[in-house]
């Protein structure tokens, strides 16, 4: 049984050994939480065990331990994300999602975990590219639905070709296979790929844009952002974040 299933098997079977009202009871703190499978190493698939892992992983899982909840673990494409949690058809997501003015008009958010901002990602080879402005009439991959195509939209509009894919590994493919010249993105994202699997063929290139913070999302007027805050807080005290921060991306971020 895969272990996000697990919290939600275990309230059941404790609350049936108490009775109804336990049952009922246990029901309400099982929640339905979504990520985007494709954001690494924030998320993705181990495909030897076929589970969900990652440094969201890990911190939802410690959150939701100190926050009291169990959950369901769900995966879909980013750009769906939002309007799921909007909608109420899930009640937390967690994918790395940038916390802007606009999306907090629909949707709550947790204190941020996560420092972040935007890169540029180009061929090993291409020396044509050192930062925004040299984007300029070039291809250029991001992300559907991310804030990279929306700072793009906004600083280049007509002035590049810009295409959003549904998948960060889409938008590396296609920069590997010479349909696009260069990939905007998430710059842990970005750095994450070029020493990995892009490790040779591709570089980052230019300046950290736009800084951002990732923060976890609620259903608006959710009752568990505060649970999750003050647990997020202690993580953070007690070096339980520093400690997960390390396992996937070796020092702490500074928060």
């Amino acid at each position: 049984m895969k272990p996000q299933l697990k919290r939600a098997a275990l309230a059941a079977s404790i609350a049936i050994g108490l009775g109804g009202a336990a049952l009922a009871n246990a029901d309400e703190h099982v929640l339905e939480v979504v990520t985007d499978p494709s954001f690494v190493p924030f998320e993705m698939m181990d495909q030897e065990s076929g589970e969900m892992v990652g440094f969201d992983m890990d911190i939802i899982s410690e959150l939701a331990d100190r926050a009291g909840f169990e959950y369901n673990l769900r995966t879909m494409d980013f750009n769906g994300i939002i309007p799921a949690v909007q909608t109420g058809n899930v009640d937390i997501a967690i994918a790395g999602i940038t916390i802007t003015d606009e999306r907090a008009e629909i949707v709550d958010f947790s204190d941020p975990y996560y420092d972040s901002g935007l890169r540029i990602l180009v061929g090993a080879n291409d020396d044509s590219v050192q930062d925004l402005e040299d984007l300029n009439g070039k291809k250029i991959g991001t992300k559907v639905g991310s804030t990279s195509y929306d700072f793009l939209q906004e600083n280049l509009g007509d002035d590049a070709d810009i295409t959003p894919y549904p998948g960060s590994s889409d938008m590396y493919m296609a920069l590997l296979g010479g349909s696009v010249d260069a990939v905007f993105y998430d710059a842990p994202n970005v750095g994450y790929f070029s020493q990995t699997k892009g490790e040779g063929r591709v570089k980052v290139v230019g300046d950290l844009y736009e800084g951002q913070q990732y923060g976890i999302v609620f259903v608006q007027g959710s009752e568990w952002v505060e649970p999750v805050n003050e647990a997020l807080a202690e993580m953070k005290e007690d070096g339980t974040y520093d400690e997960i921060h390390a396992k996937w991306f070796g020092s702490a971020s500074g928060e």
